[in-house]
């Protein structure tokens, strides 16, 4: 559990500090033997900013959780 604990922590705050990732994408348009035509397509997946501190919290959480069941 402390382990996915960590996990939830860094990935909220990579998730604060690179707000999405882009990535380029090349389709085939046209192959006509030697003839070949491609386009790149340009495509980014986001995430709102709350997204980073709801897991950083869940990660917090999970840490303060986890000690309390061990200490007992």
């Amino acid at each position: 559990m402390r382990t996915a604990a960590i996990i939830l922590i860094v990935a909220g705050l990579l998730m604060l500090i690179f707000r999405g990732i882009s990535y380029t994408r090349e389709k085939k348009v046209v192959d006509i033997g030697p003839v070949e035509i491609n386009k790149k397509e340009r495509h980014s997946v986001n995430w709102p900013v709350y997204a980073g501190g709801i897991a950083i919290a869940a990660g917090a959480i999970m840490l303060v959780a986890g000690r309390k069941n061990n200490s007992v």
